[in-house]
């Protein structure tokens, strides 16, 4: 374990990018790079819902992240836990929402919009 990890800053990513999401005005498909290592791309034309509200979790873990968002997709659920989650629901309702990751807590304190954990459960078999 590296114990001299520098601090980020903001010059460790573009002004107006984040590491944790990105839009764009041409997009077909979300690409969800999950916790599992795993991308998935889920196309728009299959989009059903999304719902952002407070984490449940937080009754029991205060340190948990204070949002959770679920993106309901026809044969996938995206699960988004974080901070500030309203640009990437704002971003997901135009369809400009090109991808959503996690990335280190240190970048919480730095970013308007922070995403702590990424899940997917598919609801119908892949084909």
């Amino acid at each position: 374990m590296n114990t001299n990890e520098k601090p980020i800053t903001e010059s460790a990513f573009k002004p107006g990018e984040n590491p944790c999401f990105r839009s764009s005005p041409k997009i077909a498909a979300l690409n969800v790079l999950a916790d599992d290592e795993h991308s998935y791309m889920l196309p728009y034309a299959q989009f059903l819902s999304a719902d952002r509200f407070s984490n449940p979790a937080l009754e029991q873990e205060p340190d948990a992240p204070p949002e959770k968002m679920l993106i309901r997709f026809a044969q996938a659920e995206v699960v988004v836990l974080g901070s500030g989650l309203y640009a990437v629901e704002r971003d997901l309702q135009e369809y400009e929402l090109k991808f959503v990751k996690s990335a280190d807590r240190r970048f919480a304190a730095i970013a308007n919009t922070h995403i702590a954990a990424v899940a997917i459960t598919f609801t119908k078999e892949k084909t």
